[in-house]
């Protein structure tokens, strides 16, 4: 593979995304409004859980922030890779997926472009959130957002292969709009975005283990010790071992010779 067809393939792919994203205007709408909606609302409810109420207002600010926060951005993380999972699935009843990966290139790049489109395009909206959050007296410190950025990719590429790996399983749109209702809220429920994991293992060890062996899990703890200027490497290596796992499932389900596409041809 010539670099310079490499690159050219990947500038297209991503272009397509971002016109793709901004043209969806009520996505965009519900990317940012969503977490905003459950910081406002619904995470007064986890104060309690946390037993933030009968902290000092400071120390409850901190663990507000520490824990809601950083889990609110990988569930950004979360919903926007698996939509651009459900537009894999599109692309591939209409065609444009089939003739995507016909190009003369490796499926493996042609691939992991799609992957990193996906992640670059929300990154922008993750950042809008964690700004209006210091509204909520959110507020890392400045060299944090520069330190969450690489976790926010790796985090992102992570779920974003995720999504891919399962729609390479997925043979219709409808179902696979099913299956995100039954993948989407358990991943995020039985992990560590919303309380830590020592609360979890007070109420109920298994979901604490349950948790612990989520990806989804390890992604937030990446982002979250990221965003405050720390390295998590047991995070980070279960990222980077999931992102591998995960492509190299997609890679197989999109191989014309084996996956869905062996399936359909036998059909």
């Amino acid at each position: 593979m010539k670099m310079r067809y490499g690159m050219r393939a990947l500038a297209g792919i991503m272009r397509r995304e971002m016109l793709r994203f901004i043209g969806q205007r009520g996505r965009f709408a519900a990317a940012i409004v969503r977490p905003l909606v459950w910081l406002g609302i619904f995470a007064v409810g986890f104060r309690s859980v946390l037993g933030l109420s009968i902290m000092p207002p400071y120390q409850t600010y901190i663990l507000y922030e520490v824990y809601i926060v950083p889990g609110l951005a990988g569930m950004m993380l979360l919903f926007h890779g698996m939509q651009g999972s459900l537009s894999m699935v599109y692309d591939r009843e209409m065609g444009s997926m089939r003739v995507l990966l016909t190009a003369p290139l490796p499926r493996w790049w042609l691939l992991g472009a799609r992957l990193l489109a996906n992640t670059v395009t929300v990154l922008p909206v993750v950042y809008l959130f964690l700004l209006l959050a210091r509204f909520w007296d959110v507020r890392p410190p400045p060299l944090g957002y520069v330190a969450a950025l690489p976790a926010l990719t790796i985090a992102g590429l992570t779920l974003a292969a995720f999504g891919l790996a399962l729609s390479s399983m997925i043979r219709q749109l409808e179902n696979f709009a099913g299956v995100m209702n039954f993948v989407i809220f358990p991943l995020f429920f039985a992990s560590t975005a919303l309380y830590p994991l020592w609360r979890l293992e007070e109420v109920s060890p298994a979901l604490a283990a349950i948790a612990w062996l989520n990806p989804f899990s390890h992604a937030v703890e990446l982002v979250r010790f990221a965003l405050y200027l720390q390295f998590e490497p047991v995070a980070f290596a279960v990222c980077v071992l999931a992102l591998v796992v995960f492509l190299g499932l997609a890679v197989w389900g999109y191989d014309p010779g084996r996956g869905f596409w062996a399936r359909r041809v036998a059909e």
